[in-house]
């Protein structure tokens, strides 16, 4: 195949060869690039064609338009789908988390560029790959508390291995960190100017086919920048401490206790999350602590995904956040103290439909 011959073409995801090198470009730039069920299958089928491709030495993944690099998956569809028998809702999570656990273990360098927004289904795609790159416009976040739901796509694994506390910060508040926090956290490996993105690509696109992981590594690094220090490391100290604690509650009373800007601040995101939803986010986070694999965490998080479609949280959620848009969710129970056992053992089913059917763990 000749460099630039396009293999694939469609609306909502391109794929090209570009020398040694494997595009996916997402291209819903409107919908914040936003990822359907046809998007999923599609950048699966490229990741297999590149993968099996002798000539292409590393993919690169990256969002058309400069808002975004990917803003999570279509929660309207997934809304219409729980409204009506759930089937494309299921297919999406299986395929999506499917693809997930297919990119953590990617036989080929797989650099994630993340420009722009990165939301929920958005870092699926990235912070599992083996370079992640960011941007001083990246805008990096797990929301999923804000519309009833909780952070899924593998966060379960990764949110909890990063430094400190900070993952369980992520995850129970949904605040949106910038690119030097999110090297710090460990989420990216590489900041670098978005001026230079065509350059990297085409530096990548100029190795020899069979280049190794450590030369697509040298060749970003040589783009790469030091962004000044963003403010989870000053607050660390605090962020781990408060986030090590065992249940919301205790975390809602230590940062009453404190006083601060930053906990006052983080009191206010928490106060507006659905109390159902921080619960559970934080049972299945200290759950992936825990736990040994990637695909334990997603076979779990699946079984809470079919749980989320008799949820009510999660319509009011989106209906509050993408249908009528009035950012005024009202939350069922409206306060910790109000969920019970019962309400979170219903995403904790015995038996359940599997990510991985072939190999059930």
């Amino acid at each position: 195949m000749t460099s630039g011959e396009s293999i694939a073409m469609v609306e909502t995801v391109l794929g090209e060869r570009a020398g040694s090198a494997g595009l996916v470009r997402l291209n819903r730039p409107k919908a914040l690039n936003s990822l359907n069920l046809t998007m999923i299958r599609r950048m699966r089928a490229l990741l297999e064609t590149y993968a099996a491709d002798g000539g292409v030495s590393s993919v690169i993944v990256s969002g058309e338009g400069e808002r975004a690099f990917c803003a999570g998956g279509d929660i309207r569809a997934m809304y219409e789908s729980g409204r009506a028998d759930g089937r494309e809702a299921t297919d999406f999570w299986r395929e999506e988390f499917r693809l997930n656990h297919f990119i953590a273990h990617y036989p080929k360098p797989y650099a994630a560029i993340m420009d722009g927004i990165v939301m929920g289904g958005g870092a699926g795609i990235s912070v599992h790959g083996s370079h992640r790159i960011v941007t001083e416009r990246t805008r990096l976040a797990m929301p999923e508390t804000g519309i009833g739901y909780f952070p899924d796509i593998g966060a379960s694994w990764f949110l909890p291995r990063l430094a400190g506390r900070i993952g369980f910060w992520m995850g129970l508040t949904g605040h949106e960190i910038g690119a030097a926090d999110a090297v710090h956290a460990g989420l990216a490996d590489y900041c670098v100017p978005s001026a230079t993105l065509l350059l990297i690509t085409e530096a990548l696109a100029a190795l020899p086919a069979g280049a190794s992981a450590s030369d697509v590594g040298s060749v970003i690094e040589r783009f790469a920048v030091t962004p000044p220090s963003g403010p989870l490391a000053a607050s660390r100290a605090l962020i781990d401490r408060i986030f090590a604690l065992e249940t919301v509650e205790e975390i809602v009373a230590a940062l009453t206790q404190d006083g601060s800007d930053f906990a006052r601040e983080t009191l206010g995101h928490l106060s507006k999350r659905s109390p159902l939803s921080m619960k559970l986010s934080l049972r299945l986070l200290r759950l992936g602590e825990r736990s040994d694999s990637l695909a334990e965490c997603l076979e779990r998080e699946f079984a809470a995904c079919t749980g989320m479609l008799s949820n009510p949280d999660f319509y009011e959620g989106v209906r509050a956040a993408v249908i009528d848009k009035d950012r005024n969710p009202k939350w069922r129970p409206a306060s910790l103290s109000d969920v019970t056992e019962a309400d979170l053992a219903r995403f904790f089913p015995a038996d359940h439909p599997s990510v991985f059917p072939e190999h059930r763990l």
